[in-house]
């Protein structure tokens, strides 16, 4: 026996909520995370009620196809970036972002065969161990990366912080010195703080 159980999502909270991390981000763009059909939410629902979202990041090609097949304009990031190299000519027809966190990912690019240049995210694995390059690879992976014809220059930094929702958890302030380490002064543009980090940062800072 099922027992009835219903989520009811408040789209006007929601929109509230995203406008609240814009405001304590200020000066940054947001990326809305609707992978996993929105965790549960509807993932073109959610997109279509946030239409002042600057990115859109999600886990996988279907949800891609999905959000571009309704209409959803804005910048997609692919956040396992491509699985084969025949999904990266979708990734271009569909004008996709791309995180690059594995030396197959560095291979398959520099084999690939695609019209026009993509924008690649290189992952960082700050101390999260879930995805990305150990820090020391970092200055080789990026001159690779920047070497790789369909990639163009405009890469962007990034890594995931592992205990954002704690605030006061000093593997925050560790992780955010081995990024900054591994980036070396990097000019390009940098994503660290999920929504957690952004609030929590914006708090010890005096919001």
């Amino acid at each position: 026996m099922t027992r009835p159980a219903r989520v009811i999502i408040d789209l006007a909270a929601l929109r509230h909520n995203y406008s609240r991390v814009q405001q304590l981000a200020s000066g940054s763009r947001v990326v809305a995370v609707v992978k996993a059909d929105a965790y549960g939410h509807g993932i073109v629902r959610v997109a279509r009620a946030l239409e002042d979202a600057d990115a859109f990041g999600v886990a996988c090609m279907e949800e891609a196809t999905q959000l571009r097949t309704a209409g959803i304009s804005q910048r997609i990031l692919l956040l396992e970036g491509p699985y084969s190299t025949e999904e990266l000519a979708a990734v271009a027809e569909l004008n996709l972002d791309i995180v690059v966190h594995h030396e197959s990912q560095l291979q398959m690019l520099q084999q690939a065969n695609v019209q026009g240049e993509l924008t690649a995210w290189l992952k960082i694995d700050s101390g999260m161990h879930r995805l990305g390059f150990d820090p020391a690879e970092v200055p080789a992976v990026l001159d690779s990366l920047q070497s790789t014809p369909c990639i163009n220059n405009n890469i962007i930094m990034m890594t995931h912080l592992a205990t954002a929702n704690e605030p006061g958890n000093e593997m925050n302030q560790q992780q955010l010195q081995t990024f900054r380490n591994a980036i070396n002064g990097y000019q390009g543009e940098c994503s660290i703080a999920n929504s957690a980090a952004t609030i929590s940062f914006s708090a010890s800072h005096g919001d």
